[in-house]
C-alpha cells in the first residue's frame, strides 16, 4: 500500500461535481482551468512548457465507495466500473488529457478540465501519443531525439 499525497489542486469552472459535463457528446475541450501546482514541486515542472498536452492524474476526493456495475449518463445499460469513466471505483484514481495553454510558475493554465474545482492532482506526465502530429509538441524529447540522431 502506498500513501498518495496531492501535488496541487485544479482551478476549474465547476464548483460542483453536478456542472461538470457528462455522457455522450460531452465537451470538455473548451473549459479552461488552472493546475496549480504546490511551491515545493515548482523544480518538476521544468520543461514542461514543450509539451502540447498533458496527462493529469487526481482524486475523486467527493467520491465514496464503489460500484463494480453502473450505468453511465450515456447508455442505460450496467457497465463493469473499469470500462467507465465512473467516479465510484476502487481507487478513486480519475485521469484527463488536457491541453497545456502556457506555465505561469507554479499555474498551468490548461484547456479541457473535467475536475471539480480544489480537485487534489496526484500526478502530471507529458501526453506523447494519439494526439494528431501537427497538434503534438514534443518538447525536450524532440530535441534529445535530433542530438542522439547526429
Amino acid at each position: 500500500m502506498f500513501t498518495s499525497r496531492p501535488i496541487g489542486f485544479v482551478r476549474s469552472p465547476y464548483k460542483e461535481t453536478s456542472q461538470i459535463p457528462k455522457g455522450l457528446g460531452a465537451r470538455h475541450d473548451a473549459a479552461e482551468g488552472i493546475l496549480e501546482i504546490a511551491p515545493e514541486f515548482e523544480l518538476g515542472l521544468t520543461d514542461i512548457e514543450g509539451f502540447s498536452h498533458l496527462v493529469v492524474l487526481w482524486e475523486f476526493d467527493r467520491s465514496q465507495g464503489f460500484e463494480l456495475l453502473g450505468s453511465p449518463p450515456s447508455d442505460n445499460r450496467p457497465h463493469g466500473v473499469f470500462a467507465t469513466r465512473s467516479p465510484r471505483r476502487p481507487n478513486p484514481i480519475g485521469l484527463t488529457i488536457v491541453e497545456l495553454l502556457r506555465r505561469e510558475g507554479v499555474a498551468l493554465h490548461v484547456r479541457g478540465v473535467d475536475m471539480a474545482d480544489g480537485t487534489p492532482i496526484l500526478d502530471i506526465k507529458p501526453y506523447l501519443s494519439s494526439v494528431p502530429a501537427e497538434k503534438l509538441r514534443r518538447g525536450w524529447l524532440a530535441e534529445a531525439e535530433a542530438r542522439a540522431a547526429r
